[in-house]
């Protein structure tokens, strides 16, 4: 038998994430303030894993982690994006968007269906009627998405640390995890 989910969820979540992109969108059309971008791409993982968790209210062990599993990965994602980007100043892959309204428009929309789209995983575990245990799957998804994680941030931080050092301004960081990858970061938020 497969998974029974109330529909209601998956009209919900995209409700909700295209206003709360919206939400954004317009901060960042009126005030030319790009600055929020990553942190609204973040957060609306956030909102959604804990909207359909607490809507659902059936708070069963799978339901629980992986919601926090997704809450953890987004905050840690979003604030550190946030810092990152007010410390760095402006965020060039939006200098052409700022003056073209339908080009940014393009990019909001994009960014509300790639959350949407990524989140149905945890939407459909914390809609699902059903309750299969914990099974070895479960477990081995959680390790995967420590050592991601772990990657992740630990690729995020090296390149920061790069970056802010005078002596490499201009140079591809190569340091740590960033000598055996391109992106690291990437890497560890596909396994996680």
């Amino acid at each position: 038998m497969g998974t029974v989910i109330d529909s209601h969820f998956l009209a919900l979540t995209a409700i909700v994430t295209f206003c709360y992109q919206l939400s954004f969108f317009v901060v960042t059309a009126l005030l030319k303030f790009d600055k929020v971008t990553d942190f609204a791409g973040s957060t609306n993982f956030v909102i959604l894993a804990l909207l359909t968790l607490i809507l659902k209210g059936s708070w069963q062990l799978r339901q629980v982690v992986l919601s926090f599993l997704v809450v953890v990965w987004g905050l840690r994602l979003g604030v550190f994006l946030l810092m990152r980007i007010l410390n760095w100043g402006e965020d060039r892959r939006f200098d052409e968007m700022r003056e073209n309204l339908g080009k940014l428009a393009v990019f909001w929309i994009f960014q509300a269906v790639w959350v949407w789209t990524v989140s149905l995983p945890v939407t459909i575990v914390n809609a699902s009627d059903s309750n299969p245990g914990i099974e070895a799957r479960d477990i081995i998804g959680w390790i995967m998405w420590s050592v991601g994680l772990s990657i992740e941030a630990t690729a995020d931080q090296q390149k920061l640390i790069f970056k802010n050092s005078p002596t490499n301004r201009g140079k591809w960081c190569d340091a740590g995890l960033w000598g055996y990858s391109r992106h690291p970061n990437y890497f560890g938020e596909v396994i996680d």
